[in-house]
């Protein structure tokens, strides 16, 4: 897969990333753990740039999952890293 080149497809990877963030339960619950999010929230708001980011920040924080959600994606570590800056509002790069 190429990296994500425009703010869709950072949208689009994000997205991704948190389903494989929330396919492990435990991983999951850091997630909520880790950003303060409530399930109900996350659900209403998972479309959000800042939650999508939010989601991105988690699996930088831990370079295990960073590497293990990357190639689950089948993508770079470092596409997963843009897609945080892109949804932050930085330059897409990756």
């Amino acid at each position: 897969m190429r990296a994500p080149d425009t703010n869709a497809d950072a949208t689009e990877l994000a997205l991704r990333a948190l389903v494989w963030t929330l396919a492990e339960p435990d991983r999951a619950q850091r997630l909520l753990d880790t950003t303060g999010l409530m399930p109900d929230d996350l659900r209403a708001r998972a479309g959000e740039p800042a939650v999508l980011g939010a989601v991105l920040a988690f699996l930088e924080g831990y370079e295990p999952d960073l590497i293990a959600c990357a190639d689950g994606l089948d993508v770079r570590p470092e596409a997963i890293v843009a897609a945080h800056r892109a949804l932050d509002g930085g330059a897409f790069d990756a």
